[in-house]
């Protein structure tokens, strides 16, 4: 029998991917760096980004890249911000939407437990400034949980979002293994805060390969579904770096299909199923 370490140590071909490259993959990062902002299409490395990028798609990362939280799946630097924040930043990327000629945005940021407001300030900020500048685009706001406060979460629906989203990760029995200060239930609660609000839709993600069982991930399903959650993405987990959680499992793509199928049946409107899926996997078609 193939030991189980060994076999993880192992990607499916399905997972092997080429890095972007070409002069449009530079162009863009070159717009990015100068403007000074953060994406997770370059930073995570993301398997989809010239794909996403050729469809006029891209998901930016606001409020720094320093995060108060250290959860073992994300190689996001952690530490404190120092309450820093930089107000030029929503014009920045106004500017840097429209010179990229963007239909779709996806916002996300580390969390800022050391800000009074959490940074839902700047996260109205910059949802307004964005939709000012280019009325066309559509942005998704891929939130923090803010401590689950109705308050803080309003006032980023309030700016103007198309779709409001935030990840449970993965399932109840191993969320305080894999993220450092989230709770299942506060998650829970802030999707059904923005669904209960009714301006944006609701939307989240989990990734699979942590452990999870088949069983828990439906579970999860009728969690989300029981709060409002209209849309789920679900991908493969993979271990950032050796001092993150080992990869436990490198699911199927028939499991995959399994679940989208499963999804869909308890009545999500879209479900986004597969190892490369990311939260901002064909976002655009969420709206």
């Amino acid at each position: 029998m193939e030991n189980k370490s060994e076999s993880m140590e192992r990607k499916p071909e399905w997972l092997k991917i080429s890095l972007p490259q070409g002069k449009q993959y530079l162009d863009v990062k070159e717009i990015i760096a100068r403007k000074k902002l953060h994406t997770i299409c370059v930073s995570g490395k993301c398997p989809n980004l010239s794909e996403c990028w050729g469809r006029g798609t891209a998901t930016f990362m606001i409020l720094g890249d320093i995060c108060t939280r250290s959860c073992r799946f994300c190689n996001v630097k952690t530490g404190s911000p120092q309450g820093i924040v930089d107000w030029d930043e929503p014009d920045r990327l106004a500017d840097t939407i429209e010179g990229m000629n963007l239909r779709h945005v996806v916002l996300t940021s580390v969390d800022r437990d050391d800000l009074p407001d959490g940074g839902a300030g700047l996260w109205a900020a910059t949802v307004r400034r964005g939709k000012e500048k280019n009325p066309r685009v559509t942005i998704e706001a891929l939130i923090p949980d803010f401590d689950g406060q109705e308050e803080l979460i309003h006032q980023v629906i309030e700016s103007g979002p198309n779709i409001v989203s935030h990840n449970m990760e993965t399932v109840r029995r191993l969320t305080p293994k894999v993220r450092s200060r989230a709770k299942y239930d506060v998650s829970l609660k802030t999707i059904e805060i923005i669904a209960k609000h009714g301006k944006a839709k609701a939307k989240s993600g989990i990734m699979v390969g942590l452990g999870e069982t088949p069983g828990e991930i439906i579970e999860t399903m009728d969690d989300l579904r029981s709060v409002g959650c209209k849309v789920l993405t679900i991908g493969q987990y993979l271990q950032p770096t050796r001092k993150h959680l080992a990869v436990k499992e490198y699911v199927s793509l028939e499991q995959f299909q399994l679940y989208r199928t499963i999804g869909l049946e308890k009545g999500f409107q879209f479900v986004e199923s597969g190892p490369l899926v990311r939260s901002s996997y064909h976002a655009e078609k969420h709206v």
